[in-house]
């Protein structure tokens, strides 16, 4: 089965792609979906966040208080390079588990929806890299207005992860985000089409 893994930086339009790829047929294993599963209350990785960063990470019922999880790991590389640890390695077992039930199906190609694909240490074993790009300076309005984020926090979430540019250049595929809705349909399309013909 052809694995292709979809990235990209946070407000460059990677959920919206990846929603569009779904809707024109393909079988889309999302991280963050596989995330809130392996992060739910009562798991490992919970008992293990609230070891490590400590239980006021943990709310009275179990779950993770996740906009406090946020804040800290957003400021504090340390503290960021711990949860990714903790629950890295356990989002990419279960998406891989998704993928060997998926060609047992008979899928013939999976697209991982994983917004650290390049930041992963241990890499997914993807077979191509689509990046949806937007430059810095589109991803700060986006995510200030989609968040209701200073410019201060905007960055800061920005620079917790690859810069785009980078990501951009390491991609076997771009698509490319920076028009409207219409263009960003029209650039998913036609990478889709390209997988087809495959």
């Amino acid at each position: 089965m052809l694995l292709i893994g979809l990235t990209g930086g946070i407000a460059t339009g990677k959920s919206t792609a990846a929603a569009m790829l779904r809707e024109l047929g393909a079988h889309i294993v999302d991280a963050d979906e596989v995330a809130h599963g392996v992060t739910a209350a009562g798991t490992d990785a919970v008992r293990e966040i609230a070891e490590r960063l400590g239980p006021e990470f943990v709310l009275p019922d179990g779950t993770l208080d996740r906009a406090r999880l946020a804040k800290v790991v957003f400021h504090d590389a340390g503290q960021r390079e711990v949860l990714n640890g903790i629950v890295h390695p356990r989002v990419r077992a279960a998406m891989l588990e998704k993928c060997l039930r998926l060609q047992a199906a008979g899928a013939k190609v999976a697209i991982l929806d994983v917004p650290l694909l390049l930041e992963a240490r241990q890499g997914y074993p993807v077979d191509e890299v689509w990046v949806v790009y937007a430059p810095e300076a589109l991803q700060v309005a986006r995510l200030r207005q989609r968040n209701a984020l200073s410019e201060e926090e905007a960055r800061a979430r920005i620079a917790a992860q690859m810069p785009i540019e980078q990501k951009r250049r390491r991609a076997d595929v771009v698509i490319d985000n920076t028009g409207d809705i219409a263009h960003l349909r029209d650039e998913v399309e036609r990478a889709f089409e390209r997988l087809q013909g495959r």
